[in-house]
């Protein structure tokens, strides 16, 4: 395992990705954090806000722990630390930006819309080992090349996916909600997470159809854990109906969906993919699974993200949730490639 202790270029990633959003001598930093965060991020974030001049304050919250005989939720981007405490929220809403260091990251959270309304702008970062979050530090380039994207999903009417392992699905991106990020934020009232890459949306109710086939190699998440049989999934009006496939990366996958004993843990939450050029899709192979969250693989260059679980756009809501990027698709919108057999297009 890699050690923790501080490192000059990991406190110089963090000044420079801080200097990216705009902080000023004199504003105020947030450094929310929880009790099971990874000790050495919020304390990274502070001496770097505190190095360029901001007021900083800590917020250290409990961690909620859940007993329940559901499955263990992962990747939800759902932080449940703020609890709706009113002094907590306002205090976050106040500040010019939060750093927030929650092992989930508010991203889904349903206290973030009063956080940005206040006027704060959120950076999530990931719950990476700093190893990783200096590597990906966002350029000049990503910013650009998102926006880009974000535009071309949110000017189509479908996006089609395709592979040679047999994936074909359809997705009606009319009434679908678009976005992207970059690795930082200079906007009040907006958020965004640290390492940047990806351009999603998230389909309205009854958008998707098709098959979904996650090959060797593929990613879930959620597991953190590389395919080694395919598994394929069936897509009727957003849900997947049947899981096909031998061993035990179908296995776990029926397990887990039939663990929550909710129907809407089988539904699309978003689609999307990477342009991250950094990002590398072998490197979960280098970390302990406790040492990494898996952002990176979210964001590498030309993977297909496809996501079921929650989906506030479809009026969706449950704590399942499954991050699947896949290698070697053909992504396109309206007919034209964006991505073409896992390789970005200009």
């Amino acid at each position: 395992m890699l050690q923790e202790t501080m490192e000059p270029a990991w406190l110089e990633a963090f000044e420079s990705v801080l200097g990216r959003c705009g902080l000023q001598p004199g504003d105020t930093v947030a450094v929310l954090s929880e009790s099971q965060s990874r000790p050495v991020l919020p304390e990274l974030a502070r001496l770097a806000a505190a190095r360029r001049g901001a007021r900083v304050f800590s917020l250290v919250l409990p961690s909620v722990v859940v007993q329940s005989a559901l499955p263990v939720a992962r990747s939800t981007g759902a932080s449940p630390v703020l609890r709706q405490i009113a002094p907590v929220v306002s205090a976050l809403a106040a500040s010019t930006l939060v750093v927030d260091c929650t092992v989930e990251g508010l991203m889904h959270a349903p206290e973030l819309p009063a956080i940005l309304q206040g006027g704060a702008r959120v950076l999530y970062v990931s719950n990476e080992h700093p190893e990783a979050l200096a590597r990906l530090l966002p350029d000049d380039a990503l910013e650009p090349l998102v926006k880009e994207h974000v535009k071309r999903l949110r000017g189509a009417r479908e996006m089609r996916v395709t592979s040679p392992a047999g994936t074909d699905l359809a997705i009606s991106l009319q009434g679908a909600v678009c976005g992207g990020n970059w690795g930082y934020t200079t906007r009040p009232g907006t958020m965004t997470h640290w390492p940047g890459g990806l351009a999603l949306a998230f389909p309205a109710r009854g958008s998707v159809r098709g098959t979904l086939v996650l090959a060797e190699g593929d990613v879930n998440l959620t597991f953190k854990r590389y395919l080694e049989k395919p598994v394929t999934l069936h897509i009727e009006d957003d849900h997947v109906t049947r899981i096909e496939g031998a061993g035990l990366d179908a296995d776990l996958m029926r397990s887990y969906f039939a663990g929550w004993g909710d129907r809407e843990a089988y539904a699309v939450s978003h689609v999307g993919y990477g342009l991250n050029a950094a990002a590398r899709w072998d490197s979960m192979a280098l970390y302990d699974k406790r040492d990494f969250n898996g952002t990176e693989l979210r964001a590498f260059a030309g993977n297909f993200l496809y996501s079921t679980g929650a989906n506030e756009v479809a009026g969706r809501h449950t704590p399942g949730h499954f991050d699947l990027p896949l290698r070697q698709c053909t992504v396109r919108l309206d007919g034209s490639a964006v991505v073409e057999a896992g390789r970005l297009l200009a």
